[in-house]
């Protein structure tokens, strides 16, 4: 289910993100009142435990002790909250990075931290990028990485372009974690069970798969480990796929550097 940000009134939305105008003020309730930032929280504990499909102004609203309609006080609706819950989580990651080991290490621990985000938050993950929050904290995490990769003296349309190439890349890694830890609960079929009968269907159906495609056997020919289950070995490909690939793309980076005049 892929969820399109910025869908709600723009002006308030975009108020509350930012914090600005009588939009984002909180109001006093019935009872002692609430702010937008318990709301968020609120929203984030719920995803983060049962996924965005749990996600409801109701829901939110019994984890609070209230009503779901008395939080239309503070947040005008469902699709104005999933924005301020995707900027808010990105607050707790760094703001900037010491680059006293050099661009190279930089770069490295922010893709960990990004992809380890996704993971802690796998709902995040639903919002397409097509159409971002816009939020302060969002911009932040664009910031602090383009902060670290202007200090490899490449011009801004290269950065650009490298920017992209690694905020995709950790995406798309963290993504397939996400989905392989979901897959079960999602489809009702464990992962032994599902492994277990297309490997045997695929050795009858596909004799010599090897010789037939000898490429993808030689780059995929590390076996489980003893008694690892599906899931945990492909989290561990996965990793090992990542590191790999991230240091593909950081030699990239100073092979485009080593062509500066």
């Amino acid at each position: 289910m892929v969820v399109y940000a910025g869908q709600g009134d723009p002006r308030r939305s975009m108020a509350l993100l930012w914090r600005a105008g009588p939009a984002a003020e909180t109001r006093p309730g019935p009872k002692p009142g609430l702010s937008v930032d318990e709301i968020v929280d609120a929203a984030i504990a719920i995803a983060d435990a049962d996924g965005m499909a749990a996600l409801s102004m109701r829901r939110v609203g019994e984890r609070l002790g209230r009503s779901g309609m008395a939080l239309y006080t503070y947040v005008p609706g469902k699709n104005e909250l999933v924005d301020l819950m995707y900027d808010r989580a990105l607050a707790s990651l760094p703001a900037s990075y010491d680059l006293s080991d050099g661009w190279r290490a930089a770069v490295s621990a922010w893709s960990r931290e990004v992809r380890a985000f996704y993971l802690r938050h796998p709902w995040a993950l639903r919002l397409s990028q097509a159409r971002p929050v816009l939020g302060p904290n969002e911009f932040t995490l664009l910031e602090s990485l383009a902060a670290i990769l202007f200090e490899t003296g490449l011009p801004p349309e290269v950065l650009r372009g490298t920017v992209s190439l690694l905020t995709d890349f950790v995406r798309g890694s963290a993504a397939t974690v996400a989905e392989t830890r979901q897959a079960s609960s999602e489809t009702g079929v464990p992962d032994e069970e599902w492994w277990r009968a297309r490997a045997a269907i695929l050795t009858e159906v596909a004799p010599g798969f090897a010789s037939r495609y000898p490429m993808l056997s030689r780059i995929d020919s590390e076996p489980p480990r003893p008694d690892e289950k599906p899931v945990a070995y492909l989290e561990r490909k996965s990793g090992h796929a990542f590191e790999e690939g991230l240091t593909v793309i950081l030699d990239g980076i100073e092979a485009a550097i080593s062509r500066l005049p």
